[in-house]
């Protein structure tokens, strides 16, 4: 995953073919400059119930980042701080969650990366029945808005967003972004040089 990690989100999703982008409403929670890298894994937790939650912070492995869907529901907060503390300590890469958290300042303080809907203080349930009836569940195939993630998939947040490249494509991604890059690069060369967009993206002029 290290050759990952400098690889920017918007970058990765335009080298995808503009693939894996989550809604724009994830956001990094308190952190500035919060990014995180590592192969997916997913759970399912019901409607103001935060059950399935802890079991995946207890059984993902090292390294892995949690992506939790929450059934639809934003008026709880599904993470804190007690749950942050014990994902640090058994080093999970972080969290993204289609769902809101709360202790967002605990959470900041931390320095492990979560990204979330939002924030409520409001907390949530851990009811078994409650779970059972909502078909809780661990790594199954998640839906991140029109994205579906897979155990595995690489995730990719920061400051842009959360991406997720499917583990088949990992390798191609990653070259095109490289690619993509030394694009960039050279793009911002001839901008200092005194060219502009229009010239250099041959852009269609208005009113031509």
């Amino acid at each position: 995953m290290s050759e990952w990690r400098f690889v920017p989100t918007a970058t990765a999703h335009e080298a995808g073919g503009r693939i894996g982008a989550l809604p724009a409403a994830i956001r990094p929670v308190g952190a500035a400059g919060a990014t995180v890298c590592g192969p997916a894994y997913t759970v399912l937790c019901g409607q103001r119930d935060n059950l399935a939650l802890h079991h995946a912070l207890a059984l993902a492995p090292p390294g892995a980042v949690v992506v939790c869907q929450t059934g639809g529901w934003f008026e709880a907060g599904y993470v804190g701080e007690v749950m942050v503390r014990a994902a640090l300590a058994r080093g999970l890469a972080g969290l993204v969650i289609d769902g809101c958290v709360r202790d967002a300042e605990a959470i900041a303080a931390s320095g492990w990366p979560v990204f979330a809907r939002g924030l409520s203080v409001r907390g949530t349930t851990k009811d078994p029945s409650l779970a059972q009836a909502q078909g809780c569940r661990l790594r199954f195939r998640a839906a991140g808005g029109s994205v579906d993630v897979d155990p595995g998939d690489l995730v990719l947040g920061d400051a842009d967003g959360v991406v997720v490249v499917p583990r088949p494509r990992a390798a191609e991604v990653l070259a095109a972004s490289h690619a993509r890059e030394t694009a960039e690069r050279e793009i911002l060369t001839r901008l200092g040089d005194g060219e502009t967009t229009l010239d250099i993206y041959g852009l269609p002029r208005l009113g031509e």
